[in-house]
């Protein structure tokens, strides 16, 4: 009676409407008949909704592993690119100038030059010791001399601008 179109002056369209649906709804739910086809019919579709979610939900779960896995992928590209260059021994701007210019983020380009870099020289570090502890006769700080060209010494512009381009290239 709440939604009766007497009952509701001003909203008589509104009111109408529903009135009618909810006319149509108790006819169906009075009839034993029409009760049970409504039933089935519902059952049907809420089966046929739910299926249709679970293979959305594993759909959207395929999509966001090949996404992770895609970036996982990159991710190790990058790093294999920085870590080449830095066993070239060029210094962090032209490893992060390769990255960048591999579409790699800036601050992700950073990490990864930086990582690279430090893992470069600790890897440096252990063949050093290793190799000096196992054949190199100990030397004293008198017979150490300065090497006129630094370990880190910066490279001409052509030998860091080809290798760099070659890079972009590929």
């Amino acid at each position: 009676m709440r939604w009766h179109p007497d009952r509701n002056v001003g909203q008589e369209n509104a009111a109408r409407a529903a009135f009618l649906d909810i006319q149509s709804a108790y006819a169906i739910l009075s009839s034993p008949a029409q009760r049970q086809v409504y039933d089935s019919v519902f059952t049907v579709e809420m089966e046929r909704r739910e299926a249709q979610r679970q293979r959305e939900k594993h759909e959207k779960a395929e999509r966001e592993a090949a996404a992770l896995a895609a970036a996982a992928v990159a991710y190790t590209n990058m790093v294999a690119l920085a870590m080449r260059f830095a066993t070239q021994e060029y210094n962090r701007d032209v490893i992060l100038g390769v990255l960048l210019g591999s579409d790699c983020g800036v601050e992700l380009a950073q990490r990864i030059a930086d990582s690279a870099l430090a893992l470069h020289a600790s890897r440096q570090s252990d063949a050093a010791s290793v190799e000096s502890a196992s054949c190199a006769p100990e030397t004293t700080t008198d017979q150490i001399q300065d090497d006129p060209i630094a370990p880190d010494h910066a490279r001409s512009f052509p030998g860091v601008w080809f290798p760099f381009w070659n890079v972009l290239r590929s």
